[in-house]
């Protein structure tokens, strides 16, 4: 139905920057929210930020003034630029679309991309 490919994680020094990115295809009528979640290693999966279609957003208290999430409707595209990264930022980073509606299905669904690794040394 729906795939969610994600790029941009890697290897960054404390207090670099990097740019994530999450594409969405298939037969995609509407996508409600986009965002992005992390999980570390022993650690639960957390909201890192997400943006609704109306373009309100939410961020994590972690995060804030530091990491800047965007998204391009027409390209079914979300961007999570990542600035200022502490060493506690490591995680695996995962693409979320929220209440999609995919053309020639019943109902809504949720999507999950298969994670990209942001590691930050310190």
């Amino acid at each position: 139905q729906v795939q969610l490919v994600e790029s941009g994680g890697g290897l960054v020094q404390a207090g670099g920057s990097l740019r994530l990115s999450c594409a969405a295809s298939g037969s995609i009528f509407s996508i409600n929210a986009m965002g992005w979640y992390r999980q570390a290693p022993g650690k639960q999966r957390e909201l890192v930020a997400n943006m609704a279609s109306s373009d309100s957003t939410n961020y994590a208290d972690s995060v804030k003034g530091r990491f800047t999430i965007s998204r391009d409707n027409a390209k079914n595209t979300v961007y999570l630029q990542m600035d200022s990264l502490k060493p506690e930022d490591t995680a695996v980073y995962y693409c979320n679309a929220q209440r999609v509606v995919v053309r020639g299905y019943a109902g809504i669904y949720d999507y999950w991309g298969q994670g990209t690794q942001v590691t930050v040394s310190s």
